[in-house]
């Protein structure tokens, strides 16, 4: 089998990338894969076994239609990963998002129309359902995006609902609950607050800290959607959940882990629009495929905050002045 990556030097891609080169079930120790990045900010080549025998690069842009029509040719499905993904980012400059999310989605889902490419998984967000009090959304409830990133990606996702009812493409998407784990870009909240406080800086926790999200760990994530990719029904939509902690009690934990005090705590202006809970039910994703979350939030932490403190030489290059992620 060979596999195109979207955005698979990124950090969620790069760690599909890395958990599907280790696969070693039968037929599955053969798959090759083509990851395809733009290389941005987002994008880092030291997050991949570049040497291995089954992995190719390629650097170029999902709304590139040229590079997408020799490139997709022998494939025999996509697991589409690229996305512009910092909220902050897209409420300074929503152009850059409407254009690699929309239009990107659209570019990628023709040319896998056009050059026989049979399957496509297309991996989304729990943020396009918008915000609410209580309870949790299923697949089925409308799309209400407040901010201009979690717009594009509901763009995307009809997008890709429209050439699976249209035009009968095997397109699956996901959305999935806050991801974390090593090599997450520091503009995020977890790395963020890890790496500021692994080099003595303070933390700035949005409004009152009380805004609610759902979190899991990405080796669980990208099980889930390699269980999509194997088994999931063409034009449905699979939810992925997590634990949910409010953002103070988040930024708890990681102060107890690196051993700090809520003195190292500085509360920020609110952000624009900011949605205050997240939740999925995640019922079919379990049911019908199977999905069991394997890794503890609180183990998962503990790994994470290791390897950051282990790793200062890959992030360290990254952390000029960010606004926090989600």
């Amino acid at each position: 089998m060979r596999l195109l990556i979207t955005g698979g030097a990124g950090f969620i891609g790069s760690h599909f990338v890395r958990r599907s080169l280790g696969d070693t079930r039968p037929g599955h120790d053969t798959v090759r894969l083509t990851v395809l990045d733009k290389l941005t900010y987002a994008g880092n080549t030291a997050n991949l076994p570049l040497d291995h025998p089954r992995l190719r690069l390629v650097r170029g842009d999902v709304c590139d239609r040229r590079l997408l029509l020799d490139l997709l040719p022998g494939h025999d499905a996509v697991v589409h990963f690229a996305a512009e993904s910092h909220v902050d980012r897209s409420i300074e400059d929503a152009s850059l998002f409407a254009r690699t999310n929309v239009v990107g989605t659209q570019n990628l889902l023709d040319s896998c129309l056009r050059t026989g490419v049979p399957r496509v998984v297309h991996v989304s967000t729990d943020e396009v359902y918008g915000s609410l009090a209580e309870g949790s959304w299923t697949e089925d409830h409308p799309l209400l995006p407040n901010s201009p990133y979690a717009a594009s990606k509901a763009g995307a996702d009809l997008m890709a609902r429209a050439y699976w009812r249209t035009h009968g493409l095997h397109v699956c998407v996901t959305r999935c609950a806050n991801n974390y784990g090593p090599y997450q870009h520091p503009e995020k909240m977890i790395p963020r607050f890890i790496t500021n406080l692994l080099d003595g800086r303070t933390l700035p926790l949005y409004g009152d800290g009380r805004h609610r999200r759902e979190w899991i760990h990405v080796d669980d994530h990208c099980r889930a959607v390699q269980l999509v990719l194997e088994k999931g029904e063409p034009g449905a939509t699979y939810n992925i959940g997590g634990v949910e902690l409010s953002n103070r009690e988040l930024t708890g934990r990681l102060l107890r882990l690196c051993g700090a005090d809520w003195d190292r705590v500085t509360p920020v202006t609110d952000r624009k629009g900011h949605d205050r809970r997240y939740s999925v039910d995640d019922t079919r994703v379990r049911d019908d495929l199977g999905f069991d979350p394997a890794v503890p939030l609180d183990a998962g932490l503990a790994e994470v905050v290791r390897w950051y403190r282990d790793h200062r030489s890959w992030w360290q290059p990254l952390t000029e002045p960010v606004e926090e992620g989600r």
